[in-house]
This record gives C-alpha cells, structure tokens and sequence, in this order.
C-alpha cells in the first residue's frame, strides 16, 4: 500500500456533521489518507492560528467542505488563505447535495468517493 495521505479539512463549525461523514469515509480498509482539522469553538488567537498552519504545512492537500455557512466562517476563510499561501493543493467538495455555494478561488465538485480519491491521487 501507498505512503497514507495526510489532508487537512477546512469546514465551518456549523458543518460539523458532514465533517465527521468524510472523516468516516477515511476509516474504509482500501483508504490510504487520513484527515485531520483544527475545529474550535473558540475565538481564532494568534495560537490557533499558528498550530492551523502547522498541520496544513504537513498536509498533502485540503478538502474544503463548501456550504452557505462558508459564507461567514471567518476561520474556514483563513484555513484556505492560509494553504493558499502554503502551496497546498484544495479541492472543494460541496457538503450538501441542495446547497451549491461558490468560494472564490476553490474548485469545488460534488462529494463522491471518486471525486475524493481522484484529488487523493493528485496528490
């Protein structure tokens, strides 16, 4: 098996349970990756934000689960600026099947198994 794949997950708190849906899909035997995030209930403090660069910094890509609530997620919108700046790959997977929200600069597609593994193995 392949070197596991480690991708770091940017998503509004609001989102959470379609967080916790794709880290599920990464418990499948035949998935080699991993995701990991930062998710805080909290204010973003210069801390929070370092630690977030951190991870995206050892990260091989990052998904980002596009939603409405994308929109006003102020550290979703700095976890994308922040792997902008990191050179990470992104790939946007929409978190609702009626909700085609757009973020500016994020490719995003339908959430499938393929669409995830097809941007795994661009990675």
């Amino acid at each position: 098996m392949a070197d596991k794949k480690v991708l770091f997950i940017a998503f509004a708190i609001e989102d959470e349970t379609q967080r916790n849906f794709l880290k599920g899909q990464s418990l499948h035997p035949r998935k080699p990756y991993e995701f990991i995030d930062m998710s805080v209930k909290e204010p973003y403090d210069t801390e929070w934000k370092a630690r977030v660069r951190t991870r995206i910094k050892r990260s091989d890509g990052v998904v980002v689960l596009v939603s409405k609530n994308s929109l006003k997620s102020s550290g979703q919108k700095w976890e994308i600026q922040c792997a902008k700046e990191e050179g990470k790959l992104i790939r946007g997977i929409w978190a609702y099947s009626d909700d085609r929200t757009n973020i500016d600069g994020v490719n995003t597609c339908t959430w499938s198994d393929k669409n995830i593994t097809d941007f795994i193995n661009k990675l």
